[in-house]
């Protein structure tokens, strides 16, 4: 491949990772063509792209846009990127839901500027995504402000009891 076209080739890459702040790095070997496109197929319906690429070009993508750090990920074997998505914990668990009889494998993540190797990449996978965070967040919120409520609202259920129990009473009396 002459030098022209791997310049234009990391480029290309450069562009297309240039938003891209977190990524998997998997294995698709062995993967045929009809499997690969189904793959492809339900990711892109939850926003998730996998694109292959060759490890030099992309490591020469990495360094000019200053993800030095992600260079490691791209040194052997096959790699195909995993982006897109809600988070990278979507990502992940997309990948990870994947049939065994598939052969996929994670082989490291870039994630706020640090690499995670193969191990620490799949347990992505079983944490929380943002939405199930926020409602973590919310729901803890809303503790505190639910048991002042209810302890606010309580001797007045009391009250209005008794005044009920009381006003009972006063009609069986009259009647």
């Amino acid at each position: 491949m002459s030098k022209s076209v791997k310049q234009l080739l990391t480029n290309e890459l450069s562009d297309k990772f240039k938003g891209v702040n977190e990524f998997l790095v998997v294995d698709m070997t062995g993967v045929d063509g009809i499997t690969n496109n189904s793959l492809r197929g339900k990711f892109r319906d939850k926003g998730i792209k996998l694109t292959m690429v060759r490890n030099a070009i992309m490591r020469q993508a990495m360094k000019s846009l200053g993800m030095t750090a992600a260079m490691d990920l791209f040194l052997t074997g096959s790699c195909t990127v995993a982006y897109g998505g809600a988070s990278i914990v979507d990502v992940a668990k997309e990948i990870d839901a994947i049939p065994k009889k598939i052969s996929v494998k994670i082989k490291g993540a870039y994630v706020e500027g640090a690499t995670l190797d193969a191990a620490n990449a799949k347990s992505l996978s079983k944490m929380k995504n943002r939405a199930e965070l926020q409602g973590d967040i919310v729901m803890l919120a809303n503790s505190p402000g639910r048991r002042l409520a209810s302890a606010i609202g309580a001797p007045a259920g009391i009250i209005a009891g008794c005044i009920k129990t009381l006003a009972e009473k006063e009609e069986k009396q009259a009647a």
